[in-house]
């Protein structure tokens, strides 16, 4: 089952200071065909523009993973951490019991990421925060997992959900692939270039829903990002 969700019929909200668009249902937009996939809760694609930013508010009981695809995001919250994540690189938050953050992007220029909210597999933890820098080139050409549930097996920071996220970076003819396992959710974004998935093709920033496909195969058809989050 694919199911394609171009990225033109995504929610869309512009505030200025930030121009975000919405694979699932969030915030003034509601779809109720699009409230969530598998694990997956939200998955926001948000330009935030220089000198500007999310000032703090509170999460709680959601895993938050920020993937920067281009600028840089700074982190700081009530637990104390303080951080900035550089385009490539990914930081999650496990918001527990409750934690307070805010998100600037203290650059000259706009910052652009994915943020993806999945739900947790247990509430009442502690909250934590954590950031990796991962170098482009250990992608190349194949999925690397940057966030996981079982991250010592994995080599990837840490999630409380049964799910993966994973980024690979090909050029124009490379292909991918992806083991789906039964039973098992999948959702692909290219911010870049354009794929085909199983005989699917997306534009850059169109969403893919895929579930009980077996093995994916993501082919570049031009130089390509791609990130995905596969969930039960």
């Amino acid at each position: 089952m694919i199911d394609l969700r171009p990225f033109d019929t995504l929610g869309a909200a512009d505030h200025g200071w930030l121009d975000a668009r919405h694979h699932f249902s969030f915030a003034s937009y509601h779809d109720p065909a699009r409230m969530g996939w598998g694990r997956i809760r939200v998955w926001n694609d948000d330009t935030i523009a220089a000198k500007s930013g999310f000032p703090p508010h509170p999460h709680r009981d959601m895993e938050i993973v920020t993937f920067v695809r281009g600028g840089a995001i700074t982190h700081e919250d009530s637990l104390g951490n303080k951080g900035r994540t550089a385009a490539g690189d990914v930081q999650v938050m496990s918001a527990g019991t409750g934690i307070t953050h805010s998100e600037y992007n203290m650059e000259d220029s706009q910052t652009t990421l994915f943020q993806i909210w999945i739900l947790p597999d247990r509430q009442g933890d502690a909250p934590a925060w954590d950031q990796r820098a991962f170098p482009e080139a250990s992608r190349d050409g194949g999925f690397e997992v940057l966030a996981s549930g079982t991250p010592d097996a994995d080599g990837a920071l840490s999630i409380r959900a049964d799910a993966k996220v994973a980024a690979a970076t090909l050029k124009a003819g490379q292909t991918a692939e992806w083991q789906a396992t039964p039973g098992r959710h999948q959702y692909l974004v290219a911010p870049t270039g354009r794929i085909r998935v199983n005989g699917h093709e997306a534009g850059p920033r169109d969403g893919i829903a895929t579930r009980d496909e077996g093995v994916l195969r993501v082919e570049a058809l031009e130089d390509a990002e791609v990130v995905l989050v596969d969930s039960r």
